[in-house]
């Protein structure tokens, strides 16, 4: 169950979106384990990299507008400082149907990039800390490689302390 690195490749509107934009990133594929408990630690565990750089997407309802907010799998989105951080006052997990309607993505495969439908997003300011970061590419078993300023700038995303 070797990850098996390589560059670029067309296949989700993840992979579309970087090469689109001519960022450098790296593709990573492996076998998921249907019976995985998380998905991000899963992908953590395969690729051999520390969870604090694989990155986890969840998408909440912050005062009725869906947002992304962007954590290390190691932790957990803090819903009061995902609302802080876009000027909100109430957030809550979004509806698994409208998230999946709305990012065009399967939950486990949820990319904060090349998204259905742009949507304000938050990425977790600890994501700054490394060279690389992981994010999911738009499936499960799939994960894209980048920089985190890459990440930030594609998404159109402000970096605050959003996990915990």
């Amino acid at each position: 169950m070797a990850a098996k690195p390589r560059k670029g490749g067309r296949g989700t509107p993840a992979t579309v979106a970087l090469e689109s934009a001519g960022v450098p990133f790296t593709v990573h594929t492996y076998e998921h384990d249907p019976a995985a408990a998380s998905y991000g630690e899963e992908a953590a565990e395969v690729l051999g990299v520390s969870a604090a750089r694989v990155l986890k997407t969840l998408v909440a309802d912050v005062d009725g507008v869906l947002t992304v907010g962007v954590v290390p799998v190691s932790g957990r989105l803090d819903l009061k400082a995902l609302a802080a951080a876009v000027g909100g006052k109430r957030a809550a997990m979004a509806d698994p149907a409208a998230v999946e309607r709305s990012s065009g993505y399967v939950l486990g495969g949820v990319s904060p990039l090349g998204q259905r439908r742009a949507l304000r997003t938050v990425v977790d300011g600890s994501a700054l800390d490394h060279v690389t970061v992981y994010v999911s590419g738009g499936r499960r078993g799939l994960e894209v490689e980048l920089s985190p300023a890459d990440l930030v700038a594609l998404t159109g995303a402000r970096t605050a302390p959003i996990g915990r």
